[in-house]
């Protein structure tokens, strides 16, 4: 219920408690010494025994965000000296810090609004408040969850702006406001995620499509989060309006025992996941421990859902309050409702003890020294006086709420006891954490999970997933990364079903969140990624050039450009997960999986391409006898890429410069080719509603960043021949056109032939590439003791010393390394080992992107994987296999450079 807090000149004369209070305050709390010693003349009045609440040294003229974070200070001050000093109860502790809330978010949103639209009147927009700021139950160090809504017929914006944009801008004004720190600390941190699907939803919300969440697909849990909800600041009267109609959704006249095993299943799982804070003793956590705060607000908050349906007179947000009204109801009993509300407040007031001390978000009583000192700041001798004033009333409370009727548990068709037992029988090494993780999902623990119909597809899956998981080298590892996923799919039906369907691919599933976090970490954007694995062509080479652009332009959506951007990135991330899983299945050599990456990305190129032309060409129309042409490098130049490879592109065109396009908004064309460039890489780049898709780089073109991004074949063949440096004709070396017409790409790939084959600057290559190579080394170290690629005799090393050799024979020149390789081996300017030394370090590279993207050395499970990827019998044979490898391209490196070690 409101609570009126008294603002007094004096609450208390001099010599009274709250100088007392004033002296525990500073001898035990650092952070309410720190404010009597930045608030001198708070300090004094309060020395001198006189309180006065709304005191403070913040002035009507300062910034709001400034005003604000000292007001809070003062506040923060005032109430716990009264508290301390005992001369405000938890009643009027609670209700000052909850009045403040409600007046620091009023404040918030009235200036959000004024600054974007001056002399506005602050309507259209209200903040709902939920939990303990609903009730009027704030404690020290609350969050504030409120759900801000809009209405978009009366909010006030600027001229020819959405709605929806305002209230997004003005929303995160208001948290920015409350929330960001500076020197005069914060006012207040703001959780939103109580708001409808916050996953997927804007932190503003029109109030009508909140009413018809509410209405038609809100779950049980947030039926119990509206019992203490009110409109606290901003636009009273659209809040009320909200409340009012959502209110047949929160008090349901008949029984719902779904929504009561629904905060019995919380509360269980609150237990599971703050086990350590259960035992009483120093260490217990006052909120969520067994017998704490939490559990005294769902007992009476299951009464209150099973009953107040039918008697209005329960519907009160205080947890005091609602167990008062539960007894006189008759509905629990007197002594219930005393022992609850006693160590409900008790519990309240040691939790304000310990966030007084350092001014921090915790539940949790201290151990060692800083446990007296909580004892001390509330008047007591030791933290042994504290523990047993506390003993009695958390034992009360956790007996009580245990008794609670079995009745409103949520029944399950494979009880607690039998499914640890078969976990355990399936080869769990411990059978009670992963019997825990699986009571949570069928609890609703995360989003994807709490619709009747994700459960029941649970239910139907789970004879499939727990044998498949037990499959997996670590099945508790196995389940945890599930979990993970679990956690941040929007669904959950689709993935169970289809795993019911095919249990093979849970068995697979099951290998990949062992061993591929890059994949688990797709499938967690992309749930139906897992479809395309359904069929056994998933697990064959990906077709030519041809065939994949083919599938890349079905089903554009009437040739609409945003359609085919959306198509590409799906069939391009289904096409790369399928090539990550055949890796991890065994099914592929991670060659040609590489190989297999490159070709898709080359579709990708030239659809998408294509796709940003025509829609540019519908504006600016073409350049005559002219066309954009693009030429790949690095490991897109040389076919054989990574999951996780960047795209090294130049842009280049044909045609005379001085051309102008034909179409509506003429274009010369130079210009006109760099912001065709751009869309292109916007195409190959953006992410869209369907995901991301390629990094594109294009820092090896002509001058480097400084240069423009498009130029003209005469002058690419210029620059090269004339003014590049050996790193740029290295680069050269694997260059391949991978967009443009037929006799295009034979130009341009004339003029990369005549430079590498003499047509260029002389140069001390050896002496420039062993320069290159040290900064290289300096500016850009291994990751890890894995890395492939940058370790001394990776491919890095491998790679400058093919180039060297090639441009210092003038032989030997072929985009892909590996062919490369083979021919210079057949020259006699490279050793035949040099052959296996490349597969194997790229074998590594392409498995350890996907098992150990950090090329740290993965898990045990993960081990027998990469032997078998890199076609060796074991781990061991890995490391040797490595490091020989390594010592073997040094060798070479050195050969070709004269480099010395050391």
């Amino acid at each position: 219920m409101p609570v009126t807090i008294p603002s007094l000149a004096t609450l208390d004369g001099s010599g009274s408690p709250i100088a007392a209070a004033v002296t525990r305050a500073r001898s035990w709390s650092p952070f309410l010494a720190m404010i009597l010693d930045r608030e001198p003349v708070l300090a004094e009045s309060l020395a001198a025994g006189r309180l006065d609440l709304a005191a403070s040294s913040a002035t009507p003229d300062m910034p709001t965000a400034k005003r604000l974070r000292i007001e809070r200070r003062a506040m923060a001050l005032n109430v716990a000296i009264g508290d301390l000093a005992g001369v405000l109860d938890l009643t009027a502790v609670t209700g000052a810090l909850s009045g403040f809330a409600d007046r620091a978010l009023d404040t918030a949103i009235r200036a959000a609004i004024e600054e974007r639209t001056p002399g506005a009147e602050p309507v259209g927009f209200v903040g709902i408040a939920l939990g303990k700021q609903g009730s009027r139950e704030l404690n020290y160090s609350s969050d504030i969850d409120p759900i801000l809504l809009f209405d978009p017929a009366t909010l006030p914006r600027r001229p020819r702006e959405e709605p929806e944009e305002a209230a997004i801008r003005i929303g995160k004004r208001v948290v920015e406001l409350l929330q960001a720190r500076d020197g005069d600390g914060y006012v207040l941190r703001v959780d939103l995620r109580l708001r409808p699907s916050p996953e997927i939803t804007p932190i503003v919300l029109p109030v009508e499509a909140a009413i018809g969440y509410y209405e038609a697909q809100a779950l049980p849990w947030e039926r119990a989060a509206f019992i203490r909800a009110r409109a606290a600041a901003g636009d009273i009267a659209l809040g009320q309006r909200f409340l009012a109609a959502i209110r047949p959704f929160v008090w349901r006249r008949a029984l719902d025992f779904g929504a009561i095993g629904e905060i019995r299943g919380i509360s269980a799982r609150i237990r599971d996941h703050h086990s350590q804070g259960q035992a009483f003793g120093p260490g217990y956590d006052l909120k969520r421990g067994r017998g704490g705060i939490r559990e005294a607000e769902f007992f009476a908050q299951i009464h209150q859902l099973i009953h107040g349906g039918r008697d209005p007179a329960l519907r009160v947000p205080a947890t005091r309050d609602a167990l008062a009204r539960l007894a006189q109801a008759g509905w629990i009993g007197d002594d219930e409702s005393r022992a609850l509300i006693d160590g409900y407040t008790l519990l309240r007031t040691i939790e304000h003890r310990v966030q007084m001390i350092d001014d921090r978000q915790t539940h949790a009583l201290p151990t060692g020294d800083a446990l007296d000192r909580v004892a001390k700041l509330h008047g007591l001798e030791d933290a042994g006086a504290l523990l047993a004033l506390l003993a009695p009333r958390v034992a009360a409370t956790g007996r009580i709420y245990d008794a609670l009727d079995d009745n409103t548990r949520p029944a399950f068709s494979h009880d607690a006891v039998t499914l640890e037992a078969d976990l355990a029988a399936a080869g769990f090494d411990e059978p009670d954490h992963a019997r825990q993780r699986i009571e949570a999902w069928r609890g609703g623990a995360y989003p994807a999970l709490r619709s009747p119909a994700a459960r029941e597809a649970l239910e139907a899956v789970l004879p499939t997933l727990v044998p498949a998981l037990a499959t997996a080298p670590v099945p508790q590892a196995a389940l945890l990364r599930l979990d993970a996923l679990l956690e941040r799919l929007p669904s959950a039906i689709n993935i169970f079903r289809l795993l019911e369907a095919r249990p093979g691919l849970a068995t697979l599933l099951a290998a990949i969140l062992s061993h591929a976090p890059t994949l688990a970490d797709d499938l967690g954007r992309r749930p139906d990624l897992l479809d395309g694995l359904i069929d056994a062509t998933a697990f064959e080479p990906v077709g030519d050039i041809a065939a994949l652009e083919t599938a890349m332009r079905a089903g554009d959506a009437g040739g609409d450009y945003q359609a085919r951007l959306d198509h590409v990135r799906r069939v391009v991330g289904e096409l790369r997960f399928a090539l990550g899983a055949q890796v991890i299945a065994g099914a592929s050599d991670p060659l040609d999986v590489a190989a297999g990456y490159a070709r898709v990305a080359e579709a990708a190129i030239g659809v998408l391409a294509s796709a940003a032309i025509e829609e540019f060409v519908k504006t600016h129309g073409r350049v005559p006898d002219s066309e954009l042409v693009i030429l790949a490098l690095g490991r897109m130049g040389g076919a054989m890429l990574t999951h996780a490879s960047d795209l090294d592109l130049i842009y280049l065109f044909t045609g005379d410069f001085a051309e102008e396009s034909d179409g509506a908004k003429p274009l010369g064309a130079t210009l006109y080719y760099n912001r065709l460039a751009q869309r292109v890489t916007a195409a190959l780049s953006v992410a869209t509603a369907a995901g991301p898709l390629y990094q594109i780089d294009t820092r090896l073109r002509p001058s480097g960043g400084q240069g423009p991004l498009v130029v003209t074949l005469d002058s690419f063949a210029r620059y090269q021949r004339e003014d590049a440096w050996t790193w740029e004709h290295m680069a050269l070396t694997r260059a391949r056109p991978v967009f443009g017409s037929d006799d295009a790409r034979g130009a341009v790939a004339g003029i990369v032939r005549d430079v590498l084959e003499g047509d260029r600057p002389d140069r001390d290559i050896i002496a420039e590439a062993r320069t290159m190579r040290t900064d290289m080394a300096a500016h850009k170290p291994p990751k890890g003791p894995l890395d492939a690629k940058l370790l001394p005799g990776g491919l890095v090393d491998l790679e400058f010393a093919i180039h060297v050799v090639q441009l210092v024979n003038r032989a030997g020149f072929a985009p892909n390394l590996g062919t490369a390789i083979d021919s210079l081996i057949g020259l006699q300017l490279v050793p035949p080992t040099i052959r296996a030394a490349h597969d194997v370090l790229t074998r590594l590279l392409v498995t350890l992107r996907l098992v150990a993207p950090d090329a740290t050395p993965p898990g045990h499970a993960s081990e027998e994987l990469i032997a078998r990827a890199i076609g060796v019998a074991d781990w061991s044979a890995v490391v040797a296999t490595l490091e020989s490898t390594l010592q073997e391209v040094r060798r070479f490196w050195m050969q070709v450079t004269g480099e010395q070690d050391g």
